[in-house]
């Protein structure tokens, strides 16, 4: 009875994380049958990755529900405790989870979609925010590079830096974009044997939860 009340809670609590992150579903939203396995396998591409990596968060649910924030589907992965601080490696696993959909869109249909946009975005802060501000750089060590404004106004990097450092800025953070991609694509391609079986299995449950992917994965 404990068991049901509390995966019952966990489910609801999933639901409105899911809501603050993507909004509410809009199921009445239709994608063409080729749309929708780009975004089941963009979607299981993360997990996978998440999954096959040390220091990555666990998954806790693949959906292709659209949602009211234009998102087509999406992966959730969170920490079983709360965190304060990320380690390198931590930090790494995020930038290859973030790259893992385009990763499986190249795989399994040759080009990448336009539903890596926003992995991109996030996946660019991550390393920029290690090499200008957490000293996590083997190049420019413990250097304060940048700072960011109050982010409660409007969150704006300010660079200390001069024009030329800024080119080896740009330079680094895409050594470490490329040296992720290049993981992300190893990885998938390693285990695209578990990347169809899933995305097949998701395209006709259309959620799946974290416990459901694990056990997928391990058969």
């Amino acid at each position: 009875m404990k068991e049901g009340r509390k995966r019952v809670k966990q489910k609801d609590l999933m639901e409105a994380v899911e809501v603050v992150i993507a909004g509410k579903e809009m199921k009445d939203r239709v994608l063409n049958p080729k749309e929708r396995e780009m975004v089941a396998y963009h979607e299981v591409g993360h997990a996978l990755v998440s999954a096959l990596q040390k220091n990555s968060q666990p998954v806790q649910k693949i959906t292709i529900v659209p949602r009211t924030s234009g998102s087509l589907g999406h992966t959730v992965s969170m920490p079983e405790e709360e965190r304060y601080l990320l380690t390198r490696s931590e930090l790494l696993a995020q930038i290859t989870t973030l790259l893992g959909g385009r990763a499986a869109e190249t795989l399994i249909f040759g080009e990448v979609t336009t539903g890596a946009s926003n992995d991109i975005e996030r996946a660019t802060k991550l390393p920029r925010g290690m090499v200008t501000q957490y000293g996590m750089s083997d190049q420019f060590g413990p250097v304060g590079l940048e700072s960011t404004t109050n982010q409660y106004l409007d969150g704006r990097s300010v660079p200390h830096h001069s024009e030329k450092t800024g080119a080896l800025i740009d330079a680094e953070v895409q050594k470490i974009l490329s040296e992720c991609q290049q993981s992300a694509n190893y990885l998938l391609a390693d285990n695209k044997e578990s990347l169809e079986k899933i995305a097949a299995y998701l395209l006709e449950k259309e959620n799946i939860s974290g416990e459901e992917f694990m056990q997928l994965l391990q058969e």
